[in-house]
Formats: C-alpha cells, structure tokens, sequence
C-alpha cells in the first residue's frame, strides 16, 4: 500500500475537462472501500481493462472515503487504472447517479450515454462496452 499515491482530487469541472481529451469512450466506476458491493465489481474491472483497456479508458471514482481506505482498496484489488477521489460525491450527483457502486459509461465526446446504478455484473458491463465500441 505504501507505494500507491494518494487519490487526485477533482472538481466536477476537471473531471468533465478530463473526460474530452481523453479522445476514447470511458467506463467510470463509482466506488468506496466501505462498500461491500464495490468488492465483488473489482475483479470484472481488471478483466475488462485486461480486454478493452487499448480502446475504451477506465476510471475509478473513489467517494465519501478516506485516502487510507481508498489506497488499501486498491492495493487488495490490484486496480491498476486512474482513481480520482471525491469526499462529497459531487462526480456522481453532477450526473444524477445515487448510491455506490455506479457504473458510468461516456462517449468518446465525454458525453455520458449510461448509467449502472447498483453493482454491474460481467454480462452488463460487457454490454455496456460493447454499446460504446459501436458508438
């Protein structure tokens, strides 16, 4: 754990900013290390990146956590993708997104297409990359 940074900090704004010069569709994933939902998400993330990391861009978005638990969540899982951290949950409101976890899912434009509310499975984020690849 000591070797993961802390989480960047962001403002709707900047994430948003982020988002356009990405130049690619992003799967943004909505999480805290106190969820227990977000635990059994973890792994599909790392077979997706694994699969579709060269053509759509993962990222996490850690909230209402602290740095301690989001950095000892990403060590256990091995979620080698960017995280940002948002204390308030202002990423997910901005997009009217409710609870943890939240799945995202942005064209290559940052415009956001869909939304997972709840724990996603294989099948629902396959589904959703896929949707975004045909985009």
């Amino acid at each position: 754990m000591s070797g993961i940074p802390d989480l960047e900090v962001v403002t709707v704004e900047e994430f948003e900013t982020h988002l356009q010069s990405l130049d690619k569709p992003a799967v943004v994933n909505v999480w805290a290390s106190w969820c227990i939902p977000c635990r059994s998400e973890a792994p599909l993330l790392n077979v997706a990146v694994e699969a579709h990391g060269d053509q759509v861009e993962f990222i996490g978005v850690d909230v209402q956590d602290s740095q301690t638990g989001a950095k000892r969540f990403l060590a256990e899982f091995g979620l080698d993708f960017q995280h940002f951290f948002d204390r308030d949950r202002s990423i997910p409101n901005h997009y009217a997104a409710f609870g943890t976890p939240i799945t995202l899912f942005f064209d290559a434009d940052g415009q956001l297409v869909d939304t997972h509310q709840g724990v996603i499975d294989e099948r629902g984020l396959a589904l959703g990359i896929d949707e975004l690849l045909a985009g």
